[in-house]
């Protein structure tokens, strides 16, 4: 799958601190339970904080996409970084599109995955793996249809731990 022409992908730079608190905040009032922080705590963030993210996304070992529109502005995220506990396994983190950007036809999730799967397999990792929040039906159908499926292992949502986060790995070998 490619890119559909109206989009591109980009890294994030270290510099591009006001573009990811904008794209971040909108991302928590969209689909709060998607990530493990919420709206007000986020906004709260000064901007060391935020220039400290793009910092850390320009690890040599991390990644941070975007995708952008026509016109320049930022409509998706797709974030990678070692998993913590297993040898050749990378996170994919930090996953939204835009509301008005979403859709099989669009394209945005699409092409960002094939951009993080390509970087994750040059660096020659063995498998990618998530967490997808158990209410969200959406996310977990679009990671299905791209070849994840579920390990059975899940973990409590840090802002509810009545709620459960769902690992799913997508073999990269």
């Amino acid at each position: 799958m490619s890119m559909p022409t109206e989009y591109r992908v980009e890294r994030i730079g270290r510099a591009d601190w006001q573009r990811l608190r904008a794209v971040r905040l909108a991302q928590l009032l969209d689909t709060p339970l998607a990530f493990g922080e919420t709206h007000e705590a986020a906004g709260r963030h000064g901007e060391g904080e935020w220039r400290a993210r793009c910092g850390w996304l320009n690890e040599p070992d991390r990644l941070g996409l975007v995708a952008v529109d026509a016109a320049g502005e930022w409509v998706g995220t797709m974030l990678s970084a070692p998993n913590r506990t297993q040898a050749r396994a990378l996170d994919l983190i930090g996953v939204w599109v835009d509301p008005a950007h979403r859709g099989r036809g669009r394209g945005v999730a699409d092409g960002l995955l094939d951009a993080v799967l390509a970087w994750a397999r040059v660096r020659g990792a063995g498998r990618m793996l998530l967490g997808v929040h158990e209410a969200n039906p959406r996310a977990a159908a679009f990671y299905r249809r791209r070849g994840f499926a579920y390990t059975g292992e899940s973990t409590p949502y840090v802002l509810d731990a009545s709620a459960r986060i769902l690992e799913m790995a997508l073999p990269l070998g």
